[in-house]
This record gives C-alpha cells, structure tokens and sequence, in this order.
C-alpha cells in the first residue's frame, strides 16, 4: 500500500518542492541515481543508515528548467544534489517501493510569497503530463513551540486562519497567502516562513484546483492541516 494506489493515474513521477533547500535562483535536482543528504545532527546513528533509492529525473528537470526560464525565472540544474529529509522521510513513507521518478525543487531566497506563488505557475503545465506535485513543509513550524501548553491556542487560531484562507476563490486566497504575516499569530507559528511556502508552490501550481484539508488535527500539541489542490 502506498500514496500511488489512492491516486486515480499512477504518477510519470513526483516533483517535490522542500522547505530544506534555498537557493539564489530556482535550482532543480538533475542526478539519475541521487544520494541521500542527511541533513539533520542530534539524532541516533540509525537516522544516517535510512535509504529511499528512488531514480532522479534528468529529463523532466530539463523541462521544469525551460519551463521556468520562459516564465522569467533564473534556473540552474545541480547533478550533485541528494534527497534531504524533506523529501525521503514523507516519501519513504508514501511510496515505500521508490520506484517513481522524484524531481526535487529548491525554494528561492528571500522568501518572497509572490515570487513562490509564481514559481507554482510556471510548474503547473508539468501536471497535465502526470507529474504529482508534493509541498513538503509544514502548516506550524516553530520548533521551540512544539509540546509547550503555551503554543496550543496561537496554531490553533493560525491553523483557522490557513483552512479558511485557502478555501477562498483563488484570487483572494492568493492574496491572502502573500500577506500570510498579517495572519493571526503568524509570527509565533512561523518565526522563518521557509516551511510555510511549499504550499505557496503548490497554491499556484494548482490555481483553479478544488480545495480539500485531508489532515486536520493536532501534531505533538499543537494544531497542524495539510492542503490538497485537485
């Protein structure tokens, strides 16, 4: 069982876009065979053994690049570039046979909402050839607030805030994404809005698409939701 058998078409491949890679332009990961980055300290030597021996993606890499270039995006390939664990510990769980073709995509620096929200645009025409769109992040990330009583009440009205926000028509749920720190408690959910804007990605990616939360709950005491576009 795997996230591929809930899906009406098995995917051409996954293109992910991971809260855990900046970079001054767009950067594409273009390895056939990528390694794994672990790129975490502190954890038991078992969490560096983990693998997700999924194949890269040259070719649709090259395509997500021109793709991006007409758009008015600067975009690089990088050959050398491995899974972070934005991308292996989601996808391991998901597709445990890794047996898809996974293009991973870096975030910009700067984290500017617009420019994301763009950057999901230009993407989108990747969808219609069966690519399957994952934004690997989080809806509360601030590290410090994790199981502190204290937190509970500040994700929960954030995380009301997003549901409701990203049900809006597209328009003004964009706009209301771009000013996402005008969000109540936006600041104490997401002090660095680096998790946030995966879904930026994949709000324009999916710009005309029916809105679903499939999660919404709470995650080590604080409240969390995942937003699917189509």
């Amino acid at each position: 069982m795997s996230l591929v058998t809930a899906l009406p078409e098995r995917p051409r491949a996954v293109l992910v876009v991971s809260a855990h890679w900046e970079e001054p332009v767009v950067t594409l990961m273009s390895g056939p065979r990528p390694p794994m980055l672990y790129d975490y300290s502190g954890f038991p030597p078992d969490a560096y053994t983990l693998q997700w021996p999924a194949p890269g993606a040259p070719e649709l890499a090259e395509r997500a690049r021109a793709l991006l270039q007409k758009n008015g995006f600067r975009a690089a390939l990088d050959p050398e570039r491995g899974f972070d664990h934005g991308t292996f510990v989601p996808l391991k769980l998901a597709i445990p046979e890794a047996d898809i073709p996974v293009l991973q995509v870096s975030l910009l620096e700067g984290l500017d909402p617009r420019q994301h929200l763009a950057l999901g645009r230009a993407l989108a025409p990747l969808r219609d050839d069966g690519v399957f769109f994952v934004g690997s992040g989080s809806s509360y990330h601030n590290l410090r607030g994790l199981l502190k009583a204290s937190s509970r009440e500040p994700s929960r009205l954030f995380d009301e805030w997003l549901a409701q926000a990203v049900e809006k028509a597209p328009a003004e749920r964009e706009e209301l994404l771009v000013k996402w720190a005008d969000a109540p408690a936006a600041r104490e959910c997401h002090p660095r809005e680096e998790h946030l804007l995966p879904l930026h990605v994949m709000a324009g990616a999916g710009h005309d698409d029916r809105v679903t939360l499939p999660y919404r709950g709470e995650m080590l005491g604080v409240h969390a939701s995942a937003v699917q576009f189509g």
